[in-house]
């Protein structure tokens, strides 16, 4: 009988056919495992397609697309990446738009604000499949000091820095925190959340007076941070041991106090700022090289992956969220249902301000994140002048652009 099985299985390995999928996400061990046993292996029962799942870095997935794509030829067959991976090597990838449109028409609802950016070169080349962002937590204890009017699912960052004055006059303690430690993504908060929200953009507006406002309230705002706020580099240790009371940071980095302590927190919506409110989103999409000769097949495995009860699932085994509306969180438990449903109210506030990671740096990716630290050192831990700083800061950033090629990210793009 065990001969029977290990024959029928070889040989359905044999004549299956094979889809090459490249991704830069789910590259972790553990995260590529449960994938391909949970997520691939179904895919195959139902379609005798293999799905080969090879992960990436982001240097060597962008020069392995570029290089078959020149030769006309390769063996990957669909991708998954970054919106900012896809940047410069777009012209590798075939238009999506009559598949997105097989998907809407089939009952695919993708969530708005997800949907809305994703044209590279004016072109479709890929489908949302899963996002992650950052996210604001508060601890139950702080919500007695809420300023009087203030709603938490509306509030805006003048009502923030109110809420975190009062806790200090009250328990005398800094109980806000960010991550701005080494290896803490501040520059993300700076970028993708602060700038969006108080001049609309990310880098065009970067030394206007709006910023400089941005900047002054800025240090206003860290008066109230705990101090290890310089070193730490997540915050869910500091929600834990409750040294702080509200928090900003990236959902991995934040999510173990939640699943840990559901009960004690709150997940809230990004504050509003003057003109709107910044959140950045992280969208892996996936999408087809040109080159492929198994176009129907790949677009077959995008349709599988977008299926509600896989979008579901992949919650549970990576913590990445729907892109999609029409899935229910009914059976999903404890933190990370609280957690998906706090990303999908944000997601769906009307203001949002979308912001992207800028793409097409390539290897000077990092020049971009060290300008926005050495800024911040210099502005709110340094405490120098913004109006006299931000100049030369904007000519670096304007440089970078120019010298990589690289297009301005998103919301940038949509200034005239």
């Amino acid at each position: 009988m065990k001969k029977i099985l290990f024959l029928t299985f070889l040989i359905g390995s044999l004549f299956s056919e094979k889809l090459y999928f490249l991704s830069t996400q789910l590259v972790p061990v553990e995260e590529a495992e449960w994938f391909r046993r949970n997520v691939l292996s179904e895919f195959k029962k139902k379609n005798n397609i293999e799905v080969i799942f090879l992960g990436a870095g982001y240097g060597e997935f962008q020069d392995r697309i570029s290089s078959e794509y020149k030769a006309g030829k390769g063996k990957i067959d669909v991708t998954a990446g970054l919106s900012s991976d896809y940047e410069s090597i777009s012209d590798a990838f075939v238009s999506l738009e009559n598949y997105l449109n097989k998907l809407k028409n089939k009952g695919t609802e993708f969530i708005s604000s997800l949907i809305k950016y994703i044209k590279i070169k004016n072109k479709i080349i890929y489908i949302p499949w899963l996002q992650s962002t950052y996210i604001f937590v508060c601890n139950k204890k702080a919500l007695k000091y809420l300023p009087e009017g203030a709603k938490l699912d509306s509030l805006t960052y003048d009502e923030l820095l109110l809420w975190v004055k009062n806790i200090y006059e009250n328990e005398k303690l800094r109980k806000f925190g960010l991550p701005g430690g080494p290896r803490g993504l501040i520059h993300r908060f700076i970028h993708g959340y602060l700038y969006p929200s108080f001049t609309g953009t990310q880098i065009l507006n970067f030394d206007s007076k709006e910023a400089i406002k941005m900047w002054k309230f800025f240090k206003e705002l860290w008066k109230y941070a705990n101090p290890a706020s310089s070193i730490w580099e997540k915050m869910d240790t500091p929600l834990l041991q409750e040294e702080v009371w509200i928090a900003w940071d990236h959902v991995s980095r934040i999510k173990r106090a939640i699943i840990e302590r559901p009960d004690d927190f709150i997940i809230f919506p990004a504050p509003r700022g003057i003109k709107g409110r910044g959140v950045m989103e992280v969208i892996v999409g996936l999408a087809i090289p040109s080159y492929s000769d198994k176009k129907d097949k790949s677009f077959r495995l995008i349709e599988f992956l977008l299926k509600p009860y896989i979008q579901k699932k992949m919650i549970k085994g990576t913590g990445f969220f729907p892109v999609i509306k029409n899935v229910n969180f009914g059976d999903v438990k404890g933190g990370i249902k609280k957690i998906a449903e706090g990303v999908q109210k944000q997601n769906s506030m009307k203001d949002i301000i979308a912001s992207f990671i800028p793409g097409g740096l390539g290897k000077r990716q990092g020049e971009f994140t060290k300008i926005l630290r050495d800024v911040f050192r210099e502005i709110i831990i340094k405490n120098k002048k913004p109006e006299k700083l931000l100049p030369s800061y904007k000519n670096k950033i304007m440089n970078l652009f120019k010298e990589t090629k690289a297009p301005l990210p998103v919301p940038d793009k949509e200034v005239k």
